[in-house]
């Protein structure tokens, strides 16, 4: 019996690093994954878009990819769906970057067709970048009032996606309070950050009365999947200007990419220092320090 087990357990263990093996040459084969992926698209499809009225006239939209990222959260901490674990997390991360190249493909292709509308905006394009200014101003207080330092300066000067981590790694150091402070940004808004602008994006579409092509440029935040999750209900509460918001949503991201870097370094940062230097000494929390137990 003993010598049936240590069979049994060696076989298992060789089959175990052997699907391992398999998935680490083609992760593409993790059949668990994709059809999971596809159940929780049929799911979200079904229920379709939801309307929800917060008051009379004001209707906030729900869209298709808010269910999808949510069930999928859910799958990933259900500790009880066994096939959905962290080698999963990064299969899918990489196949939405691949399938999101197809999305910017779409939008650089509906810039095309509308260039005439954006050369007609001119200087509004690049102004509108100035925009990110605005969480200097208003989450760098809050940091502040949270108890945070200078991690605060790398959390607030910008929205905090690749180009900005770059940035403020580069000019305070891998292990700075500063980098570390981006980082955290970047990792929040990594997960939930597409859900975020998502129902933020309909609320401000139903309340703020701008013109639909002002929605499509703060969409551009600097992140393809942020970009998107905009893009769904600006495009549902302005359908017949889809090819325009669509334009004006894919360029305002790539001026993200570009032009906010100088403004992150010329004016974000710096101002950034100056407002953290006026804001700490007058409500910043007091640090606690351990001196061993006293």
């Amino acid at each position: 019996m003993t010598n049936n087990n240590d069979k049994t357990r060696v076989t298992h263990t060789y089959r175990n690093k052997t699907d391992k093996r398999i998935l680490k040459k083609n992760p593409w084969k993790d059949y668990g994954l994709h059809i999971t992926v596809l159940v929780l698209v049929i799911i979200a499809m079904v229920i379709g878009p939801m309307e929800i009225t917060l008051t009379k006239g004001v209707t906030v939209s729900i869209m298709p990819l808010l269910y999808t990222m949510v069930l999928g959260l859910a799958c990933y901490l259900i500790k009880q769906i066994k096939w959905i674990g962290k080698k999963q997390s990064k299969v899918a991360e990489g196949a939405m970057m691949l399938f999101i190249g197809i999305l910017i493909a779409k939008l650089a292709v509906s810039s095309g067709q509308s260039i005439h509308l954006i050369f007609e905006m001119g200087p509004a394009l690049l102004l509108q970048e100035l925009g990110h200014l605005a969480t200097i101003f208003i989450a760098l207080p809050v940091a502040l009032i949270l108890g945070f330092k200078r991690e605060a300066i790398g959390m607030t000067n910008s929205i905090g996606r690749e180009p900005e981590v770059a940035i403020v790694v580069d000019k305070y150091g891998f292990n700075s309070p500063e980098s570390r402070g981006i980082f955290v940004l970047f990792i929040v808004g990594t997960i939930i950050g597409t859900v975020f602008i998502s129902f933020f994006t309909s609320i401000c579409v139903s309340l703020l009365p701008l013109h639909p092509y002002a929605f499509a440029m703060a969409s551009g935040v600097g992140s393809a999947s942020m970009n998107a999750a905009s893009l769904g209900p600006t495009i549902a509460a302005f359908p017949a200007l889809e090819t325009s918001i669509e334009a004006f949503a894919g360029f305002s991201n790539l001026l993200s990419f570009s032009i906010s870097l100088y403004i992150v370094i010329f004016v974000a940062i710096p101002l950034t220092e100056k407002l953290y230097g006026f804001l700490e000494p007058k409500i910043g929390r007091k640090a606690i320090v351990n001196d061993g137990g006293s």
